[in-house]
């Protein structure tokens, strides 16, 4: 498991990075988050992160809606992560977790005036969500939280609240996921994940103001399936309703990857199985974060210094 951290400025073992129970972050949730990939490459013997810097740049403009004030920029943090993952000598799959929190020990909510750190620790992953070929599921009784309340286009931590009443009520009545809401009653996305529906051979998702997260995997499958696969791809409001009558569904995330939604409410969606449109870009993704696409390898970071030929 686990053996390292970054926490107060240094690479420490990570029975080390402990904060009070009196930290201003444990008590109100304010901080943020980064959810980042790495992929092990067995042929090369190496391990690639996924768009290291897109995620760092996105981790502090989350914590810029915090008041954070970082002395970081993503390329010292892209830096930082490299090493810790040098250090920990991973030969699989990983997850990495950047966490920006309130440093003082106090009482108090509010933002300002208060001292901002910075903590980042990884460890193997492999499927967040297990059936990634084909999700049974439901449409949340939660609505996303608001762009004027709590706003979702950041990672932050309070925010996750939301997602956690989303996920449970979903798995406890027996789905495997949920599409949540938004407040004006349109598909915003997962609990933790962005939406994608294939119709009419079209590639549609909510756009960011309908309350969902700047998704950087998103971001990237919308390119790729404009690029690669040629695909119209289309930003719009998508109604509770419309979702049954896609020809496929899937969800997509660092965490999720892409996830093929077999029904929704109990409605089948398209054959009920991951649909050829979805299958394509889940392989071609894939071979993307593993570093076998050479037109894609800017997209990725490597963490092993190359074998000698």
């Amino acid at each position: 498991m686990t053996q390292y951290a970054y926490f107060e400025g240094a690479i420490r073992p990570i029975a080390e990075a402990k904060i009070s129970i009196m930290n201003q972050t444990f008590n109100y949730g304010t901080g943020c988050f980064g959810g980042i990939r790495g992929y092990w490459n067995e042929d090369q013997k190496q391990l690639y992160v996924f768009r290291l810097r897109d995620h760092y740049r996105r981790f502090l403009n989350s914590s810029r809606l915090l008041l954070g004030n970082l002395d970081f920029t993503p390329d010292q943090l892209a830096q930082i992560t490299v090493d810790l993952l040098a250090q920990e000598g991973w030969q699989e799959n990983v997850y990495i977790r950047p966490l920006y929190y309130k440093a003082d020990e106090l009482i108090g909510v509010r933002l300002h005036n208060l001292r901002d750190a910075v903590a980042i620790f990884s460890l193997p992953m492999g499927r967040y969500l297990a059936a990634e070929e084909g999700l049974k599921v439901c449409t949340s009784s939660w609505r996303r939280v608001d762009d004027t309340a709590i706003p979702p286009r950041g990672k932050l931590i309070g925010s996750y609240v939301n997602s956690a009443l989303i996920k449970s009520e979903a798995v406890l009545n027996g789905f495997d996921e949920a599409i949540v809401l938004n407040q004006d009653g349109h598909i915003a996305e997962a609990s933790a994940a962005n939406l994608v529906m294939i119709r009419h051979g079209k590639f549609v998702t909510p756009p960011a103001t309908a309350n969902s997260l700047e998704g950087i995997t998103l971001n990237s499958l919308m390119h790729l399936a404009r690029h690669e696969l040629g695909l119209e791809v289309v930003e719009r409001q998508i109604d509770r309703t419309e979702i049954y009558f896609a020809d496929e569904a899937f969800f997509c995330g660092t965490g999720a990857q892409i996830a093929a939604i077999a029904s929704v409410d109990h409605r089948q969606i398209g054959s009920g199985v991951m649909g050829p449109i979805t299958a394509r870009l889940r392989d071609l993704f894939f071979r993307v974060v593993r570093g076998q696409e050479a037109d894609y390898m800017h997209w990725l970071t490597p963490v092993h210094q190359p074998i000698p030929a």
